[in-house]
């Protein structure tokens, strides 16, 4: 199934969702360790980038300093979509709210600061209700 492209159908059916949680980001010297299971995985060259649970990385002492909640954006957007991040992004800045955006292929996810995780929902739900037809 080919995904969406139109920018107004992507905004005003985004349908933003909140998973439960709360996710960082660490970097990790080599390997993932076995059994850690990521969400986002990034192969940099000082050594992979991962976003996982919070408790699995207190379980093994991983470091961090970048607490987020995880949205989804719950429409199929395709790869070559071009305005979505833009729109988003500009969305969670003007209300003072970061973000990292992960395309996956069938969804972008949204990493925020977990404090401004519902903030960031309640912004995304507004520009969605904007750009329904």
């Amino acid at each position: 199934m080919a995904g969406e492209r139109d920018l107004q159908q992507l905004l005003g059916g985004m349908r933003p969702v909140l998973n439960p949680g709360r996710y960082v980001y660490c970097t990790l010297p080599a390997k993932v360790p076995a059994g850690l299971r990521p969400v986002v995985m990034v192969a940099e060259a000082e050594g992979p980038t991962i976003v996982v649970a919070q408790e699995e990385a207190d379980a093994l002492g991983l470091r961090y300093e970048y607490v987020a909640g995880w949205i989804t954006l719950q429409i199929h957007s395709a790869l070559e979509a071009v305005g979505l991040t833009a729109a988003v992004a500009t969305c969670l800045a003007e209300h003072g709210i970061s973000c990292n955006v992960v395309a996956g292929f069938h969804h972008d996810h949204l990493f925020v600061a977990a404090d401004d995780a519902d903030r960031a929902v309640a912004a995304l739900q507004e520009l969605s209700a904007a750009n329904r037809a």
